[in-house]
């Protein structure tokens, strides 16, 4: 099925949830720059159902609009999950490409991955080899089985092949490459909404000004799922604010399972802010100012690491090691000792400095495409 009538490699790009969309533009920047040898199409499954937020990410991130847009929508993992290939393998007949590259570890990239293994189209994995051996979330299994689906695995950090090897994956198949989410975080830093603007915006007092406010984002159904867990998340994260006023971007279901907790009025009478969900840019521009972030979210390890901000992660493991190792991550769990011990250290400036991660540089991107375009011409003269 792979197209055989050309000198130039045609890859079928997809991108699905939010957290996709900051890995494939600079993907879609490097393929689509002059003399990259190749072309590429870009495929959006429509994972992340929010339209207004899927255009503002699009537009902010200067993403192309998808050659084709799958429509997929919500649903349960399997329903999604099984939309997402059924809709997918059309596509993949039409379009017959070189390779289908997928990026990260939502139900979008394993489900492209399978239909395209299964059709004999090589599969391309961006951020392969990252794993927090937990296997009770999603992201987990799809990580597992996408890396065991691909014909190129292109890590973020070096460890990662240590997991890949493991696994049984041949070393000539896995690159380390750096972090295209880091290559869009450097290409889009210059350009990020001051935190000024957005807490001006959003009525923040001036206790929120100058940096003084750590940042807060929860979405992690093992955080939010369970009223009790998130209860006591809740309950320490006020009494965090007592000494850091939080800003507090709420996800959709987030706010759903606070609702349904009957958690409301624990928020109202905290020194939280409370702000509906940002863009890319509102969001970096948050981050870069914040005194610290806590989060249960991948990408924003990374983000925080990047940019030198302290971070606590509000979960028992992480998929991204070198952000404790290297960076500025701390893993503090749901313990509210941990916790307020860890944001302690932070205000006493003996926290952790963390530096940015071998070859997180902004280059990843461009270093993929040429490796993709030595790969297709071997494999065209073998």
């Amino acid at each position: 099925m792979t197209q055989q009538n050309s000198s130039r490699p045609h890859i079928l790009c997809v991108v699905g949830a939010r957290p996709n969309f900051m890995k494939i533009a600079p993907m879609m920047r490097a393929f689509r720059a002059p003399g990259s040898g190749m072309t590429a199409s870009l495929v959006h499954t429509g994972q992340h159902y929010d339209e207004a937020m899927k255009h503002t990410f699009f537009d902010q991130l200067h993403i192309p609009e998808p050659d084709v847009d799958l429509g997929v929508g919500s649903g349960s993992h399997a329903v999604q999950t099984a939309q997402i290939m059924q809709r997918f393998e059309p596509v993949l007949d039409e379009k017959q490409p070189s390779a289908v590259l997928v990026v990260g570890d939502v139900n979008s990239t394993i489900a492209c991955a399978l239909v395209a293994a299964k059709k004999h189209v090589p599969v391309i994995h961006v951020e392969a080899g990252l794993r927090s051996g937990d296997r009770s979330m999603p992201e987990e299994i799809n990580r597992v089985l996408t890396d065991q689906l691909s014909d190129l695995l292109f890590t973020t950090e070096a460890t990662a092949a240590t997991n890949l090897h493991r696994e049984g994956i041949a070393a000539e198949k896995v690159f380390f490459v750096g972090n295209v989410m880091i290559d869009s975080l450097r290409y889009n830093l210059p350009t990020a909404t001051p935190a000024s603007s957005t807490l001006t915006a959003a009525g923040a007092s001036e206790a929120y000004q100058g940096g003084n406010y750590g940042l807060l984002t929860l979405h992690r159904p093992s955080n939010v799922d369970d009223p009790a867990t998130l209860r006591l998340l809740l309950q320490t994260l006020t009494e965090i604010s007592k000494l850091t006023p939080l800003v507090f971007p709420v996800h959709p279901r987030t706010r759903g399972r606070i609702t349904d907790a009957g958690l409301d009025d624990l928020l109202d009478k905290a020194d939280i802010l409370c702000l509906p969900p940002q863009g890319y840019l509102e969001m970096l521009g948050l981050m870069a100012d914040a005194r610290l972030v806590l989060t249960d979210s991948g990408g924003i390890q990374e983000e925080t690491t990047a940019l030198g901000v302290p971070c606590l992660t509000l979960r028992e493991n992480t998929e991204r090691p070198i952000t404790v190792e290297q960076g500025t991550n701390t893993v503090v769990g749901t313990d509210p000792d941990t916790i307020h011990r860890a944001h302690k250290s932070i205000l006493s400036g003996t926290g952790k400095a963390g530096r940015a991660p071998e070859l997180w540089d902004g280059q990843a991107a461009e270093r993929i495409t040429s490796i993709i375009t030595q790969w297709y011409r071997a494999a065209r003269a073998a």
